[in-house]
């Protein structure tokens, strides 16, 4: 009994999650070889290739639980399907924000050039500190999951008629004050990781800028100058899809206590092509991604 609403959306989001599931397995598989012939993964393959795991498998999660709540609604009054869902879509979600955010970070530190010895320490120190932002991202990440199975499986326990079936826009969950923390936790999460952006983004710029008046009071040609620009560009194409992603989450808390709203629907389309926007973006700003992905189209 789908609906021409329930035809859309799985059309749309199954070209959405294919084509960043394929996006991001190109990226984990060039680095998965090029691992394997040189024995050693520096620092920025490190984060993209955790980057590409957890995109590739929120795609996915996503993308099963669009196709069970149309074609199979029933299956979510099975305990506890509803609840698992939930966590593992937010382990995912902010796994890919938070790594997403060190990502940013790590271009900033390696490319800006600051005198503070705070900053001097974070550029001699970055390759070692990088591990650890990968696990404690994995690990708040495994917090919130748990906090959101929990609250998720108290909700349902206590209001017999909250269910997750139905389209996924329009939500059937009767929202009560189980669900104010998760709204909590994600807000917090969310703002923590735009906010190293944001940062991440006006230092690098504030760099650029230092950069280019010294070539012009020197008179000197950088042959740095390249890659600045071009690590420029691409942090501030993040940035600004990065801060769309943002507005789509903010919203998403909002609209989705508004019941049969089509804005719910347009902004978790906005949402799932996140990922493929950025790994495209990543993809094209790595010489060695780019001149693979040329090569095999």
């Amino acid at each position: 009994n789908a609906t021409s609403y329930d035809v859309m959306a799985m059309v749309i989001i199954t070209l959405e999650a294919f084509a960043g599931m394929w996006i991001n397995s190109f990226i984990v598989s060039v680095l998965c070889f090029a691992w394997v012939k040189k024995k050693s993964f520096n620092s920025n393959e490190k984060i993209l290739m955790f980057l590409g795991c957890s995109r590739f498998w929120y795609l996915c999660i996503t993308w099963v639980y669009l196709f069970l709540s149309i074609i199979y609604p029933w299956c979510f009054y099975v305990h506890p399907i509803p609840q698992l869902f939930a966590a593992i879509q937010s382990f995912l979600n902010f796994s890919n924000l938070w790594v997403s955010a060190c990502l940013s970070v790590f271009y900033c530190i390696k490319i800006a050039n600051f005198r503070h010895i705070f900053f001097i320490y974070l550029k001699v120190k970055i390759d070692r500190i990088v591990p650890w932002l990968l696990l404690g991202s994995a690990l708040l990440s495994l917090v919130i999951c748990i906090l959101v199975y929990n609250i998720t499986d108290e909700a349902h326990c206590n209001n017999l008629n909250s269910t997750t079936l139905g389209n996924f826009w329009k939500l059937s969950v009767r929202m009560d004050e189980h669900f104010y923390p998760i709204f909590f936790i994600s807000g917090f999460g969310f703002a923590t990781a735009f906010t190293a952006v944001i940062f991440s983004a006006l230092l690098l710029l504030f760099s650029l800028w230092s950069h280019k008046r010294k070539m012009q009071t020197n008179s000197v040609k950088n042959l740095s100058m390249d890659a600045h620009i071009k690590a420029m560009k691409s942090i501030l194409s993040f940035f600004f899809i990065y801060s769309i992603n943002f507005t789509c989450l903010v919203l998403t808390l909002i609209y989705v206590t508004k019941k049969e709203n089509p804005m719910t629907f347009l902004i978790l389309v906005f949402q799932y092509a996140f990922p493929a926007v950025h790994s495209l973006i990543l993809i094209f700003s790595n010489p060695k991604l780019e001149k693979t992905l040329l090569r095999i189209l």
